[in-house]
C-alpha cells in the first residue's frame, strides 16, 4: 500500500517536472559564452599590449587586476576618449637585483589623433626626491620602489609619479617590458627594421651594425637598444636607437595588419602575452586601442626632452633651460607638431 502510494507521489512530480534537455542546452550555451568573452578579454589585452609595444620596442608594463569578463569588451562600440592622451613606456633590464628604467618613452597622443609623439626623456636625467629631498636619476626611481626587483608594476607606479611631475602631465596609461620579452616579440613579428645614420658596435657582443637601414631579429635588436657606451652622445644616443626600433616595430605591424587581426593576435598572444602586460588606467582597452590605433595610422615624430649635462650636480642631466620650458609647455598643451615645426634639429631621423 505504501508503496502504491510513494509511486503514484513520484509520478505527479514527474510530470511537473521540466525537460531535462532545455535545461543541458542553456548551460552549455552559456559555458561556450562565457569562454568567447575571455577569448574577446584576452585579444582585447594583446591588441593594447602589442600597440604599447609597437611605440617603444622594448618595454613591458605594470601589471592590473584582470579585467572583468561579464561582458564582452570588443563586442560593444565604446566611445573613443577626448582630448590628447600620454602613455609611459618603460624598458627593464633583466636583471631583478638592480632592475632600472634603462629606456623611458612618453607617447603623446594629440587630440586630433594626427599621428603620435615618441618624446624620450633621458634615463641619467636628475629629477627631485620630494620624500627626502635631493635628486636622483630618472631610471632610480623604478629601482626605489619596494619590491622593484620582483614587482614591475611598484617599480612602474613610482617612475610614472616622477615623469609626471617632471612634465606636468597626466599620464593616461603605461607599459614596462624585460628584454627576453623584446627579443621574443621581434621574432613572432618576423624581424624588425632599423635606420641607422651611422654605424655601432656592440661592447657586449662585438656585433656591427652597418649604417643604414637592416632589419633585426630579437637577438640583434636587444643587443642594439642595450648599446649606449661608443656612441657619440652615449645614452641619448641609445634613446634616439630606441625610437628608431619603435618606428620600425609599429611599422611592422601595421604591414602585418596584426592590430586588427584577431587570428593574428591571437598566435601573437602565445607567444609574448606572458611577457606584456598593461595598465589602462581609467579607460577601457577597446578605447585606448582604436585611439592610438587611429593616430598610429602615419608617421611617427620622434623629440627628446632638451637637456644639458649637469655640471654642478655630477654625473647626469638636467633640462636645458633655453628649450626645455617652450618643450614642455607644447606638451601640455598639444602643440608638439607646432614645437616640431619651429625646431626641426630637435627631431629624431627616423628613415
Amino acid at each position: 500500500m505504501i508503496e502504491d502510494e510513494l509511486r503514484a507521489a513520484f509520478a505527479c512530480l514527474e510530470e511537473s517536472t521540466p525537460p531535462v534537455g532545455p535545461v543541458r542546452a542553456a548551460v552549455d550555451r552559456a559555458v561556450v559564452m562565457r569562454r568567447r568573452r575571455r577569448r574577446r578579454v584576452r585579444l582585447a589585452g594583446t591588441a593594447l599590449a602589442v600597440a604599447a609595444v609597437a611605440l617603444v620596442g622594448f618595454t613591458a608594463m605594470a601589471p592590473r587586476p584582470p579585467a572583468p569578463t561579464a561582458a564582452p569588451l570588443l563586442a560593444t562600440p565604446e566611445p573613443e576618449p577626448g582630448g590628447a592622451l600620454n602613455v609611459l613606456l618603460l624598458g627593464v633590464d633583466q636583471d631583478a637585483g638592480s632592475r632600472r628604467a634603462d629606456s623611458i618613452l612618453l607617447v603623446h597622443v594629440p587630440a586630433d589623433r594626427s599621428r603620435l609623439y615618441l618624446v624620450s626623456l633621458p634615463r641619467d636625467l636628475l629629477v627631485p626626491i620630494p620624500a627626502r629631498g635631493g635628486s636622483e636619476k630618472l631610471n632610480a626611481t623604478f629601482s626605489r620602489a619596494p619590491g622593484a626587483g620582483t614587482d614591475l608594476a611598484a617599480g612602474y607606479r613610482t617612475t610614472r609619479q616622477a615623469v609626471a611631475r617632471l612634465t606636468g602631465v597626466r599620464v593616461d596609461a603605461g607599459a614596462v617590458l624585460t628584454y627576453p620579452g623584446a627579443r621574443e616579440l621581434t621574432d613572432a613579428v618576423g624581424g624588425v627594421p632599423v635606420c641607422l645614420p651611422e654605424s655601432v658596435r656592440s661592447v657586449h657582443t662585438e656585433r656591427r651594425f652597418p649604417a643604414g637601414c637592416q632589419r633585426l631579429d630579437g637577438a640583434a635588436a636587444v643587443d642594439l637598444l642595450r648599446q649606449r657606451y661608443g656612441l657619440r652622445d652615449g645614452g641619448l644616443d641609445r634613446d634616439r636607437n630606441a625610437a628608431r626600433y619603435a618606428a620600425g616595430l609599429l611599422h611592422q605591424l601595421r604591414e602585418q595588419g596584426t592590430a586588427t587581426d584577431p587570428a593574428q593576435l591571437g598566435r601573437l598572444l602565445l607567444r609574448v602575452g606572458s611577457a606584456v602586460t598593461v595598465d589602462t588606467g581609467d579607460l577601457s582597452l577597446p578605447a585606448l586601442v582604436g585611439a592610438t590605433s587611429r593616430a598610429g595610422g602615419a608617421e611617427p615624430v620622434a623629440l627628446s626632452l632638451p637637456v644639458r649635462i649637469a655640471e654642478e650636480k655630477g654625473h647626469g642631466f638636467e633640462p636645458d633651460p633655453a628649450l626645455s620650458p617652450g618643450f614642455l609647455d607644447a606638451l601640455r598643451a598639444d602643440r608638439l607638431a607646432e614645437w616640431a615645426a619651429v625646431h626641426p634639429a630637435q627631431a629624431t631621423a627616423l628613415r
